[in-house]
C-alpha cells in the first residue's frame, strides 16, 4: 500500500469517529476525585516506580498529585532535575521567571509595567497555562511544588482539558470544529517600557498533536485581553465554557497545596482561590512553577 494512502489511526478527538470517541469517553468519564498523592523520596533522585507512578496518573488522567517524604534544600534546581527525570526538558521562560527558568510564586512587586495576578493575593481565573504563546512555543506541562501554604486560602480547582472538550462536544460537535480554528481565540499584543515584547497572537482553542494525537488547549476566561473569532459557534462555545465554570462539574477537583506537595499536569484548566498571607507567622504563601514545551511522556516510552 502506498504509504500516502494508508489512514490515520483511529483518534477520539476526530469529529468522523463516534465509535473511537464513545470507548474514549466511557473510560475518561469514569474516573473521579482527586488521584492519591504519590510519595516521592527525593525529586532529584526518582526511582523507577515513582516514575512510573507518576506517569500512569498523568496517562489517566493528565494530572498526578505528589508529596515529598522530607524537605530539599535548593528548590530550584531539584525541581529541574526532577522535571528531567520525568522527561520534560524544555523550560518555557516567562517575563517574572528566575534565570532557572522556575518561577517562584508569590505576592512581590514584578519589574514590570503591569501588575500580573499570580504574583498578588487575588484570585486568578480559569485558564491554561502560556495561553499568550506563540505555537511553536505552547506550554504543554507544568509543574507546582509547594514551599509554603497561606494563612488562609490559595485552593486550586482544577479540571482536565479532555474533560472539557467532553462537555463541549456532547453539547454541540459543531462548538468543537468552531474552537479548532486557526483564529478562533486571539491574543492581544503585549508591551513592556514602551517596546512591544509580544504580538497579537491568535491560534486554535483545541489542538491535536501530529506526533502523538494528544489533545492541547489554550484558554483563558478574562473577558479583557481576549478576542474570540465573532461568529456564532465560537461564541455560543466561548459561553458554554464561562457557564460550565460558573455551574461547576463533577470532575473539577479542588485541593490546597501543602508544604512539600506538588502537581504535575499535561497543562490542564485551572483557577486559584484568592487568600490571605501572615508573614509574622511565617504563613506567606510560596509555590515554584516550572513550565514545560513538551507534555509528559506515556510510561511505556521509558
Amino acid at each position: 500500500m502506498i504509504a500516502g494512502n494508508i489512514a490515520p489511526p483511529p483518534s477520539p478527538f476526530s469529529l468522523d469517529d463516534d465509535a473511537t470517541y464513545i470507548a474514549w469517553r466511557a473510560a475518561k468519564l469514569a474516573r473521579h476525585g482527586m488521584p492519591q498523592a504519590i510519595s516521592i523520596g527525593h525529586p532529584a533522585e526518582l526511582t523507577g516506580t515513582e516514575r512510573e507512578a507518576l506517569l500512569r496518573s498523568c496517562e489517566a488522567r493528565n494530572l498526578a498529585l505528589f508529596r515529598l517524604d522530607a524537605p530539599i534544600a535548593d528548590i530550584e534546581r531539584d525541581l529541574r532535575v526532577f522535571g528531567r527525570h520525568i522527561g520534560l526538558l524544555d523550560l518555557d521562560q516567562n517575563l517574572c521567571a528566575e534565570d532557572s527558568g522556575v518561577t517562584a510564586i508569590t505576592v512581590k512587586a514584578t519589574a514590570t509595567d503591569h501588575t500580573y495576578i499570580p504574583y498578588t493575593n487575588r484570585p486568578l481565573g480559569w485558564h491554561t497555562d502560556g495561553y499568550y504563546n506563540t505555537g511553536e512555543h505552547q506550554v504543554r506541562a507544568w509543574l507546582l511544588y509547594c514551599a509554603q501554604p497561606a494563612a488562609e486560602g490559595g485552593d486550586n480547582e482544577l479540571l482536565d482539558h479532555e474533560i472539557a472538550y467532553i462537555r463541549i462536544r456532547d453539547q454541540n460537535p459543531e462548538w468543537i470544529r468552531a474552537l479548532m480554528a486557526a483564529d478562533a481565540f486571539t491574543i492581544p499584543s503585549n508591551t513592556e517600557g514602551g517596546e512591544q515584547i509580544r504580538p497579537d497572537h491568535g491560534g486554535p482553542v483545541f489542538s491535536v498533536s501530529p506526533a502523538d494525537g494528544s489533545l492541547h488547549m489554550r484558554y483563558s476566561a478574562r473577558q479583557r485581553n481576549v478576542i474570540w473569532k465573532d461568529d456564532a459557534a465560537t461564541r455560543a462555545a466561548a459561553g458554554f465554557l464561562l457557564d460550565l465554570f460558573r455551574h461547576g462539574d463533577d470532575h473539577i477537583l479542588r485541593y490546597r497545596l501543602q508544604a512539600g506537595e506538588g502537581v504535575i499536569t499535561n497543562n490542564i484548566l485551572h483557577r486559584r482561590d484568592g487568600f490571605r498571607d501572615d508573614p509574622a507567622s511565617g504563613a506567606k504563601r510560596l509555590i515554584y512553577r516550572a513550565r514545560y514545551y513538551q507534555r509528559l511522556p506515556l510510561p511505556k516510552e521509558y
